[in-house]
């Protein structure tokens, strides 16, 4: 199981952690690259060209601003291509949202919430628990640990406002 984030710049690193630590917490193989569509395009096709060679199985694709390079990304590759739109500019994020978002059709890129790299990766491990129950078991103890920590998080506002009430 792997899977490859490739990102504009570094300075997209920050936002791109939390895919990296969830991936990472799931024990999924990650590759990662900095590679621009527009300054560094060989690089983009020759790292995305041969990606399932390698044993990708998806690919997290992010971007600022105009954010062509998840959609650069799809066009060389049929595995799933994920996209995050990263706020970088000031309209905060719209604009590479946007341009991920309007793929024409027959490329498409699944697109996330502007920086919303964890669920990226969420929807990386769902992808390839489609073929893999021990992973797909994982997902459902992830879950159940998320409604867990709700209900615990509830529990505990209900004591304070009881408390209040007083």
């Amino acid at each position: 199981m792997k899977v490859a984030i490739i990102m504009g710049s570094d300075s997209d690193l920050p936002v791109l952690q939390p895919a990296l630590d969830t991936l990472k917490e799931f024990g999924v193989a990650i590759e990662v690259l900095v590679a621009s569509a527009h300054r560094t395009p060989d690089k983009v096709h020759h790292f995305t060209a041969g990606a399932a060679e390698r044993g990708v199985q998806a690919i997290i694709a992010a971007a600022g601003a105009a954010a062509h390079l998840p959609g650069v990304v799809a066009s060389y590759t049929t595995l799933p291509v994920i996209g995050v739109p990263v706020n970088s500019t000031s309209v905060g994020g719209l604009d590479a949202l946007l341009s991920i978002v309007q793929m024409p059709a027959g490329i498409p890129v699944a697109t996330m919430a502007i920086n919303g790299a964890k669920n990226a990766a969420l929807f990386a491990v769902q992808i390839l628990a489609t073929a893999n129950r021990e992973l797909a078991l994982r997902l459902v103890e992830y879950r159940t640990a998320m409604a867990a920590e709700v209900d615990r998080k509830n529990a505990a506002l209900q004591e304070k406002l009881a408390g209040q009430a007083k």
